[in-house]
């Protein structure tokens, strides 16, 4: 019996302890790791067992939820001054969470969804009389993050699969589904919805260098639905779109600016211009956390630089001389002009984007 794609949950918060599908494993093998510190949690971010931006911010609540546990024990063990009430203990708690807090929003730097969700987290510690009550409004809060970002999903699959005409081909890049989120999707989540509602499409799936979130995740995803799909290079969509093989393409992103600029992942910029030149719509799916109106344009949006074995070597085998210079930059920009709507829970923005994103986020 093939998944329904809120039965794949990459990341779950038990109220202690997170546990993650590890996607480094994928599509090989299907293991779950639980993680009881914010440091593991840390390491999970930064090494892409759990990954895309939506599902980071909510690894990043967790961590945040986790480590004020981890301290409530430790102040509470104290001798002296050991009440829940204490102002000097629950300044001491707030300081020392400030500094785990900044970790976490380091662990990766592009996503925007990360520092949003960490902001949040931080917000519930200011907003608590105590530590006691500072540790059990942060388990609720993670447990809220999960839930509303389930539902944005789904409401932004909603309104984005009305923008898919029944046979259409579709092209995806890296891995928006349910592996990058709390459940069903963004990109692949209007894919998915659009199937459900009978459209009769098809899919192409980049492979997503240097590693292979399309090839192994996506793949993976849809080899649990009936979604025909077909795993192509990445340096084959242009040619496939010329040819009028592509209806549309639908991507994730990891931020985007005040004026509808999009950070995704490094590859998609080339989509974009592709698509253009061939009159093929661009679509972009993100949960208005995604959307950063502090960061004016695309240029000030900061890209994370990966390890240059990712691009080297695969699954640890060289696949390249030894003691090369490599730039690997995990994300590039997609100026909005390129892009023919953001797809968010809140309906469909179009341009002008400045203006209509500022509309649709204070709405």
């Amino acid at each position: 019996m093939k998944k329904d794609s809120l039965d794949i949950k990459p990341i779950v918060w038990t109220g202690s302890a997170v546990e993650l599908i590890d996607q480094t494993k994928l599509p090989d093998s299907f293991e779950t790791i639980t993680l009881t510190e914010s440091k593991q949690v840390i390491s999970a971010i930064k090494n892409l067992k759990v990954r895309g931006a939506p599902a980071i911010g909510i690894a990043g609540a967790c961590a945040v939820a986790l480590a004020a546990q981890k301290l409530q024990k430790e102040l509470h063990g104290r001798k002296s001054d050991n009440s829940s009430h204490s102002p000097k203990l629950l300044a001491v708690f707030r300081q020392r969470m400030a500094s785990i807090s900044g970790q976490i929003r380091r662990s990766r730097p592009t996503a925007i969804n990360l520092e949003w969700a960490v902001t949040r987290m931080v917000s519930v510690i200011h907003q608590s009389d105590s530590i006691n009550a500072a540790v059990l409004n942060l388990n609720n809060e993670a447990f809220q993050i999960i839930e509303e970002d389930i539902s944005a999903n789904l409401s932004l699959s909603h309104h984005g699969s009305a923008l898919i005409k029944t046979n259409s081909a579709v092209l995806t890049h890296c891995n928006a589904g349910a592996l990058a989120t709390a459940g069903h999707g963004t990109a692949l989540g209007i894919i998915k919805s659009a199937w459900a509602a009978g459209k009769n499409i098809s899919v192409f799936i980049t492979e997503t260098r240097p590693v292979l979130q399309g090839a192994r995740l996506t793949s993976w995803e849809l080899s649990q639905t009936d979604i025909p799909y077909t795993l192509i290079i990445d340096s084959a969509a242009a040619s496939l779109m010329y040819s009028g093989n592509i209806s549309c393409v639908v991507v994730g992103a990891d931020r985007i600016s005040a004026n509808g600029d999009v950070a995704n992942k490094i590859g998609t910029y080339g989509l974009a211009i592709a698509a253009k030149a061939n009159n093929i719509p661009f679509y972009v799916a993100a949960p208005l956390s995604t959307i950063d109106l502090n960061i004016s344009a695309g240029n000030n949006i900061p890209i994370e630089h990966r390890p240059p074995d990712e691009v080297t070597s695969i699954w640890g085998h060289n696949s390249s001389l030894a003691g090369l210079t490599v730039q690997n930059m995990a994300f590039d920009i997609t100026p909005n002009h390129l892009i023919t709507a953001v797809i968010t829970e809140r309906g469909i923005i179009r341009q002008p984007y400045k203006l209509n994103i500022e509309k649709v986020v204070h709405s």
